[in-house]
């Protein structure tokens, strides 16, 4: 081939830059002036032509102007890339294909063709800037990636991005909306609404961001009660159909993550149809779009929620926009027009959170092209150390330094990129407001910081949120189901989400403490739930209590008792030398009424709350005093039977039980009480025991017998004395005599052996403190009957009968009889 022939020729025509200047080195920018095209439905049948766009965009071309400045800025800094200047090429397309078109043009340049002898003057840019949208700047990195060109993007935010397989050639110096969709999953749960509805639109950008959302949404409990998609392009009755499942749905707020274009044909629906009361909460491609207000029903988005990259300041720019001068070219304008003293979107530079994304991207890649021009040689980061070739600077070069890029800008921000090409996380979250001037103004009441511990991602300031529509102070309640208070437990409704469930009391016994708990936990042994549910408290001791109606009831009886033995042995002190004190064995009798005031004593130590002593000494102080008692009455029917065999011819039996026997007799049988109550004590005594089995919901204070056998035996002793005493006293029943003493012996063992009887089965079935009461209940009862049946009758006589009280009486049936 000769010299000088054609080796590479463009196929088709050349597009040129909107805006273009020449350098060194150039950067290549893409933004969408004009954001919407007519529909033109291609033939494949011949080459498609550019588009024309509409409706001019002041946003994007305010992304373009900053980048201009910042490489004027950068041009003019002579610590950046000194003696090298910069140039750009920024085209204006809107459109899938037409955006590739300028991405192809900035990859080729404008030559027709290149000769062999100029084939190292390549007009490829060094990197490209944009696209503001996610679908976009995709597409312009599968094109230019291939080339290893890296692009950098202001406003790209989509998660997918991060995939550095799959877009190995992608920067951003904005947050992906991995974050942002945490920050807003964070920021649903912060407020405490767990049933929302989503909306997205229908790209990479929508279904990559809601779905990141709901996906971490739920790992915070938070539930989605519908989730919606659509384009703006689509036909009406998608927007229709979405509007018809807002109305049917019962969450209140809705997340939308879309674009400016798809928030307002909903805002406009939902204004047509009078539907308010919701609250949004967007994503950053819509929060703050100026253009908001704009649309029809834009009040439907007052109150709106959202995070935006930081607000920042960029000294010199307002100069810049303001010096801007339109092309005499247009037939409209002369070219002499000014914008220094106009009032604008587009000169306002009060909100410039994605404009300063455009400017670090610019100085992002200024800095790895001043790091690459400037590299020491051995000390470069290719092979061996060696540094990039500055006048055949190939484009993964600069990709390489574009990753180990880290400056600060002048406000102070750190700017650097991760192993995905991602920026750190950092948003201020702002609220949607009407100004005085009837625009939209996103107002920030707090920040979101993935740096920051996890507690404090999200950190509120104190400024007053105006929600949903402005109609409310109040923050509007979404859950499907209220919260669960301490003392109940969720149980999930069947085929419902999990945030949809009912409230159910804790069972008896069991408690939570949490609000929302998923289980009950049991109380310990010694606790019981109290009537919330919400605590473990301890269980009531129960025990026969002297202040409660029963205990009281119990210690008068025995005080009476007491009082009526005391009463009984003062009146037959003070008439023991009459005959009718004198002939039933007055040393018996006052021992006996010493053992039942024993007895009525007794019962008190089964009163109150059991201890060590108290246990010991209830059931030995009852079986000592009951032998006692009994071996005196026993004493008593024996001396009855002797008396009488005594008064027979011939008889002499008295001398064998004469007052010393009756003693030793009433001794030796409460000493063989003693010494069963002495081994009892010994071997296995009485202590004082919590039951915890015969109620669940409180302890039953009661003293353990140590030993059933033990307290059998004494009770059996008893019960044996007793019989025996009934069998002798029945037997003396007849015995002549005006006052027989056996007739009412008899009739005090009936029923004592009656109560004890009945006893054994009541002792058993009752529960709790009334099995004490029941023992009690038969002390008393089997006292009073030895009490009222020996010495009432006798006390009567002794007091209101006293002529019966004489020997002759007393003797009287027994001479007419004819036995002296």
């Amino acid at each position: 081939m000769r010299k000088g022939a054609s080796v590479c020729r463009l196929q088709g025509l050349a597009q040129p830059p909107e805006l273009a200047q020449d350098g060194v080195l150039v950067i290549g920018g893409i933004f969408s002036f004009r954001t919407e095209q007519d529909f033109v439905t291609n033939t494949f049948q011949k080459t498609p032509e550019v588009r024309k766009c509409k409706n001019f965009n002041f946003r994007e071309f305010k992304f373009a102007q900053a980048m201009i400045f910042a490489l004027n800025e950068i041009n003019q800094n002579p610590d950046i890339l000194p003696n090298v200047k910069l140039g750009y090429k920024i085209y204006d397309n809107c459109g899938a294909m037409d955006i590739l078109r300028a991405a192809l043009a900035l990859l080729s340049g404008l030559k027709g063709e290149i000769s062999d002898d100029h084939c190292t003057e390549s007009e490829t840019v060094q990197a490209v800037l944009g696209h503001s949208g996610s679908g976009p700047t995709i597409a312009i990195e599968q094109v230019v990636g291939r080339f290893h060109i890296p692009v950098i993007s202001h406003f790209a935010t989509c998660a997918c991005l991060s995939n550095r397989k799959e877009y190995p050639t992608v920067f951003r110096t904005i947050p992906s909306d991995y974050y942002q969709s945490r920050a807003l999953a964070k920021l649903v749960k912060h407020f405490g609404w767990t049933w929302i509805g989503t909306i997205a639109v229908n790209n990479a950008y929508g279904l990559d961001g809601i779905d990141a959302f709901i996906q971490v949404a739920q790992e915070f409990g938070v539930c989605t009660e519908y989730y919606e998609t659509f384009l703006s392009s689509d036909p009406p009755e998608s927007i229709l159909r979405i509007i018809k499942v807002i109305k049917q749905a019962t969450s209140k707020v809705i997340i939308a993550f879309m674009s400016h274009r798809e928030i307002k044909l909903l805002a406009s629906e939902l204004y047509k149809q009078n539907i308010t009361g919701l609250q949004w909460v967007g994503s950053d491609a819509w929060i703050t779009d100026p253009s908001l207000a704009d649309s029809e029903g834009h009040s439907i988005l007052v109150g709106s929620l959202g995070f935006v990259v930081s607000n920042a300041k960029i000294p010199g720019l307002e100069e810049h926009l303001r010096r801007l001068h339109p092309s005499p070219q247009k037939k409209a304008c002369s070219g002499l027009e000014s914008l220094q003293n106009v009032q604008s979107y587009f000169t306002d530079v009060s909100d410039l959170r994605f404009v300063n994304s455009v400017y670090k991207s610019v100085y992002a890649v200024a800095h790895a092209l001043h790091n690459l021009v400037t590299c020491e040689e051995n000390k470069g980061p290719f092979y061996n150390g060696t540094c990039a070739d500055t006048k055949h600077i190939q484009p993964w070069q600069v990709l390489q330094y574009l990753n180990t890029v880290n400056f600060t800008t002048k406000e102070g921000e750190r700017v650097y990129f991760d192993s995905n090409g991602d920026s750190p996380a950092r948003y201020e979250l702002v609220n949607l407001r009407m100004t005085n001037k009837g625009t939209m103004e996103g107002i920030t009441i707090g920040i979101y910081d993935a740096s920051l511990p996890e507690s404090q991602h999200i950190i509120m300031n104190n400024i007053p949120v105006v929600w949903g529509n402005g109609l409310t102070k109040e923050m509007p309640v979404s859950v499907c189901s209220e919260s669960c208070p301490p003392g109940t437990l969720k149980v999930l409704q069947k085929g419902k989400p999990v945030c949809c469930y009912d409230c159910i009391p804790c069972p008896v016994g069991e408690i939570s403490n949490l609000t929302n708990s998923v289980h009950c936990v049991k109380c310990s042994v010694e606790y019981w739930s109290n009537k919330q549910r919400n605590a473990c408290i301890p269980k009531a001791m129960e025990y026969l209590a002297y202040d409660e109606i029963l205990g009281t009831l119990l210690a008068l009886f025995s005080f009476l008792g007491v009082f009526l033995s005391m009463i009984t042995s003062l009146v037959f002190y003070c008439h023991k030398e009459t005959p009718l004190v004198r002939a039933n064995n007055s040393e018996l009798s006052f021992l006996l009424l010493f053992s039942l005031t024993l007895c009525f004593l007794c019962s008190l130590t089964f009163i109150g709350a059991p201890s060590d002593w108290s246990c010991m000494l209830r059931h030995t102080a009852f079986g000592i005093t009951f032998v006692l008692c009994i071996s005196c009455v026993l004493g008593k029917t024996i001396v009855v039977l002797m008396a009488f065999k005594a008064t027979l011819p011939g008889s002499n039996v008295m001398k064998w039980f004469g007052p010393a026997q009756q003693r030793f007799s009433v001794l030796a049988f409460t000493l063989i009480q003693i010494l069963i109550c002495i081994l009892w004590l010994a071997i296995s005594p009485p202590f004082p025991f919590k039951n915890m089995l015969l109620y669940t919901d409180r302890i039953i204070l009661e003293c353990h017998l140590g030993s059933a056998v033990w307290f059998w035996a004494v009770l059996g002793y008893i019960g044996l004395l007793a019989v025996l005493c009934f069998v002798l006293a029945f037997l003396a029943r007849k015995l002549p005599d005006n006052f027989n003493e056996a007739k009412f012996i008899t009739f005090s063992m009936l029923i004592f052996c009656a109560v004890w009887i009945t006893f054994i089965p009541a002792y058993i079935s009752s529960p709790g403190k009334f099995t004490v009461a029941v023992e009690i209940f038969a002390i008393l009862a089997s006292s009073y009957g030895l009490l009222l049946c020996i010495f009432l009758p006798k006390c009567y006589i002794i007091l209101f009968r006293p002529d019966h009280n004489t020997k002759k009486h007393i003797m009287g049936k027994t001479s007419s009889n004819g036995m002296h």
